[in-house]
Protein backbone atom coordinates (compact mmCIF):
# COMPACT_ATOMS: atom_id res chain seq x y z
CA UNK A 1 0.00 0.00 0.00
CA UNK A 2 3.05 2.39 -0.44
CA UNK A 3 1.72 3.91 -3.28
CA UNK A 4 -1.41 5.39 -1.83
CA UNK A 5 -1.29 9.24 -1.74
CA UNK A 6 -2.48 9.86 1.96
CA UNK A 7 -3.90 13.81 2.86
CA UNK A 8 -4.60 15.46 5.54
CA UNK A 9 -6.28 18.19 6.96
CA UNK A 10 -5.24 21.78 6.22
CA UNK A 11 -5.92 22.20 9.91
CA UNK A 12 -3.41 19.64 10.91
CA UNK A 13 0.33 20.93 11.84
CA UNK A 14 3.32 18.96 10.67
CA UNK A 15 6.06 17.99 13.19
CA UNK A 16 6.15 15.70 15.96
CA UNK A 17 3.33 15.29 18.10
CA UNK A 18 0.89 16.71 15.95
CA UNK A 19 -1.14 13.26 14.43
CA UNK A 20 -3.59 13.48 12.77
CA UNK A 21 -6.07 11.35 10.88
CA UNK A 22 -5.09 10.67 7.04
CA UNK A 23 -7.34 9.73 4.46
CA UNK A 24 -7.04 8.24 0.96
CA UNK A 25 -9.14 7.27 -2.14
CA UNK A 26 -9.17 3.25 -2.43
CA UNK A 27 -9.63 1.41 -5.11
CA UNK A 28 -13.20 0.16 -5.43
CA UNK A 29 -14.68 3.63 -4.31
CA UNK A 30 -13.97 3.28 -0.72
CA UNK A 31 -12.17 5.11 1.39
CA UNK A 32 -9.01 4.27 3.51
CA UNK A 33 -8.73 5.77 6.54
CA UNK A 34 -4.89 6.10 9.24
CA UNK A 35 -3.71 7.76 12.08
CA UNK A 36 -0.93 9.55 11.44
CA UNK A 37 1.31 8.58 14.56
CA UNK A 38 0.33 5.05 13.83
CA UNK A 39 0.49 4.64 9.96
CA UNK A 40 0.13 0.28 9.68
CA UNK A 41 -3.08 0.44 10.92
CA UNK A 42 -5.41 1.16 8.03
CA UNK A 43 -9.17 0.71 8.13
CA UNK A 44 -11.57 1.12 5.08
CA UNK A 45 -14.98 2.54 4.91
CA UNK A 46 -17.57 3.49 1.80
CA UNK A 47 -17.92 7.62 1.54
CA UNK A 48 -21.47 7.13 2.75
CA UNK A 49 -20.94 6.13 6.07
CA UNK A 50 -17.64 8.76 6.42
CA UNK A 51 -20.75 10.98 5.55
CA UNK A 52 -22.46 10.02 8.39
CA UNK A 53 -20.09 10.08 10.70
CA UNK A 54 -18.83 13.19 9.89
CA UNK A 55 -22.53 14.77 10.35
CA UNK A 56 -22.89 13.15 13.62
CA UNK A 57 -19.56 14.15 14.97
CA UNK A 58 -20.28 17.98 13.53
CA UNK A 59 -23.62 17.41 15.24
CA UNK A 60 -22.27 16.70 18.76
CA UNK A 61 -23.26 12.86 18.64
CA UNK A 62 -20.23 11.78 20.69
CA UNK A 63 -20.03 14.56 22.82
CA UNK A 64 -21.23 12.53 25.72
CA UNK A 65 -18.45 10.52 25.21
CA UNK A 66 -15.53 13.26 26.04
CA UNK A 67 -16.20 12.96 29.97
CA UNK A 68 -15.15 9.06 29.95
Amino acid sequence: MSDIQWQKSSYSADGPGNACVELAHAPGAAVFLRESDDPDVIISTTPAALRQLMERVKAGGFDDMADR
